[in-house]
């Protein structure tokens, strides 16, 4: 889908991007998860044009949520991907929460970029059996009138996803405008989700967009999702694969107040 600049910078409505980055690395097909696995320990000069390309991409969002960037270790040769991303666009702001730590290998992270400056971040380590799970939540303006985004990457098993779903609804409690977006691992329809959106004000999306694989997307588990104070005015896939996830990309309209504070 063609992205209209103009329309999306109609009063209270905000550009969102969320993407699992896969630290740099493309996989194209599911044979390059074995042909190319040395990506997932060794750094690449491919990862870094991957990088500059999805850069040119977050230039025309703003807020962007990122899942399995790595926080610097070898296999981004040492590089915030994050903090590059956020410069690299050209976007003032941007907050990391590092997680999984494999010695100095890879140092995988939750990231968000913003046109303007959160009032604040905070981040949460996640539930579940493994850790190295975590969700990074920002607010923009003050009290019940701030946009509360929040980005995850949850587990693969139902069970931990479950507890982890538990854990940010009660986190998301008394946010009425309130974001949900990155790598959550289920479909709307799976129970987990479901349970969430008996818990919260938040909504199951009104069409399902398929993400994974980037190759030939048939699932949705990339979501952004949003409580009934937004309305998503449109939702879509970016077509260029920067990782075996297409970014999941959405203009929504968001109240006055926490719209000046955010846009």
């Amino acid at each position: 889908m063609s992205f209209n600049k103009d329309n999306a910078a109609d009063h209270g409505v905000l550009r969102v991007l969320s993407c699992n980055i896969l630290a740099g690395a493309s996989v194209k097909r599911y044979h390059e998860y074995f042909t190319r696995s040395w990506g997932a320990v060794l750094p690449g000069k491919y990862k870094l044009g991957n990088l500059d390309s999805l850069a040119r991409s977050i230039a025309k969002f703003d807020v962007i949520g990122l899942q399995e960037a790595d926080a610097g270790s070898i296999r981004s040769g040492f590089l915030n991907q994050t903090r590059y991303l956020a410069e690299s666009s050209g976007m003032p702001y941007w907050s990391h929460q590092p997680n999984r730590k494999v010695s100095s290998v890879s140092h995988t992270a939750n990231g968000l970029i913003s046109r303007s400056a959160p009032t604040e971040v905070l981040d949460y380590p996640l539930p579940g059996r493994l850790g190295g799970r975590g969700v990074l939540l920002a607010r923009f303006g003050e009290g019940r009138d701030a946009l509360a985004v929040a980005v995850a990457h949850l587990s693969l098993g139902t069970q931990a996803r479950a507890r982890q779903l538990d854990f940010i609804a009660e986190l998301l409690q008394g946010c009425p405008s309130a974001v949900l977006m990155g790598d959550l691992n289920c479909p709307p329809e799976s129970p987990e989700l479901r349970k969430l959106f008996a818990r919260t004000s938040l909504a199951p999306p009104a069409q399902p967009t398929p993400t994974f694989p980037s190759w030939r997307p048939q699932r949705a588990i990339d979501h952004i999702l949003v409580t009934s104070a937004i309305t998503v005015e449109r939702m879509w896939t970016l077509h260029t694969a920067f990782s075996d996830h297409l970014p999941l990309a959405a203009e929504i309209r968001v109240p006055a107040t926490a719209w000046q504070a955010a846009a």
